[in-house]
């Protein structure tokens, strides 16, 4: 894979993760791009030999669920803890990683958060 395709993944990332209120970004010890809120990580995205990867913050039944899609696989370390990854998502995977980046958000956000969010998002 190419540094620019990833480049452009955490390009996605970083639109989705950082439009969440209070959210940012820091680069940890092992040059990982890790998405924040109140101190705790929701996101941690990096590239290797293998390409561009995503992981996030899950339950244990989200993670069973996304396991079971093939594509899907526990975060190495983490993965006891709910935590998901993805190697180079395809176009068509975006959708629903929005939607996973953004539940990972609300599991690690202040309850003060969490509600702003509900009420700005009611359908």
């Amino acid at each position: 894979m190419k540094s620019q395709d990833a480049a452009s993944m955490l390009e996605n990332v970083r639109n989705i993760c950082l439009a969440l209120p209070e959210a940012v970004e820091h680069i940890d010890g092992f040059g990982h791009n890790t998405f924040k809120v109140n101190g705790k990580s929701f996101v941690i995205s990096g590239e290797s030999d293998k390409g561009f990867s995503l992981s996030f913050k899950s339950d244990r039944e989200t993670q069973e669920i996304l396991l079971q899609k093939g594509h899907f696989f526990k975060t190495p370390y983490i993965g006891q803890h709910g935590w998901v990854s993805i190697q180079n998502p395809a176009g068509e995977d975006w959708d629903e990683l929005t939607d996973l980046l953004q539940e990972a958000y609300l599991r690690a956000a202040p309850k003060r958060l969490v509600k702003q969010w509900s009420e700005l998002h009611k359908k």
